[in-house]
């Protein structure tokens, strides 16, 4: 989205995560490609479990924070306390909690000033080559599948042919844009920016959260953090 901060544009890109913890390595890929983040907290039922494991997931990529306490229009909510809480918890001071009803609207506006004052612009060079991180993906039925990346360093273009540092594979690069919110294709994505793009990927099994793209004949390394995603079920059949 774009949203006009005293008189400055800016460009935001906005991933609201799964709060379960089973979610952790969809959490971690979201959170490597983030410059900080918004902890949410319950003010009626306080930090759970999940909010602790996902704090120190960002944590250990020392994203800067912003808490929020949502719900404090609840008969039973306990900002006051709740805020305390946080401190003890997580070294979080009471004063820079923001608290908000997403229900009534109240003190929501208050959310997008505190990300262009608290949270830094991006890093990297559009001059050094490509360094893109795949955020997610969903399928198309006319075009196949759609990546989202954040670009680290570089620029990427319709034309161009980048490479999976994963897998290898080679695709080229037919359509580039950014998400606004639906898919507003630009002349080309740069160092800082999350985009989709389009690249005549056929299936999504070949689309890795959290692996890295390079242009063809351009190899970089490959951007940290990346693993297999691992199946949280498995069922097992057996004959009697």
């Amino acid at each position: 989205m774009l949203y006009n901060h005293n008189g400055q544009e800016y460009l935001l890109n906005l991933i609201d995560t799964p709060g379960h913890v089973d979610f952790r390595s969809e959490v971690a890929a979201s959170l490597a490609a983030c410059d900080g983040v918004l902890l949410v907290v319950d003010a009626a039922q306080g930090i759970q479990a999940q909010t602790v494991a996902n704090f120190f997931l960002a944590d250990e990529k020392n994203l800067p924070m912003i808490p929020v306490l949502n719900k404090i229009d609840l008969p039973n909510a306990e900002p006051e306390r709740i805020a305390e809480q946080i401190n003890d918890t997580f070294a979080l001071s009471p004063s820079d909690i923001i608290q908000v009803s997403a229900k009534t609207g109240l003190n929501v506006a208050e959310l997008l000033p505190a990300i262009c004052t608290r949270i830094p612009p991006p890093k990297g060079s559009q001059e050094k080559p490509l360094r893109a991180l795949l955020v997610d993906s969903w399928y198309d039925t006319y075009v196949g599948v759609v990546t989202l990346v954040r670009l680290f360093d570089g620029t990427l273009s319709k034309g161009q042919y980048i490479v999976s540092a994963h897998t290898g594979r080679k695709y080229e690069v037919l359509e580039v844009g950014v998400m606004h919110p639906h898919q507003l294709p630009v002349e080309r994505l740069c160092a800082g920016q999350v985009g989709y793009v389009i690249c005549g990927m056929k299936k999504s099994s070949e689309a890795h959260v959290g692996d890295t793209f390079y242009l063809n004949g351009n190899p970089v390394e490959a951007l940290p953090g990346f693993e297999e995603l691992k199946p949280m079920v498995s069922s097992y059949a057996s004959s009697i």
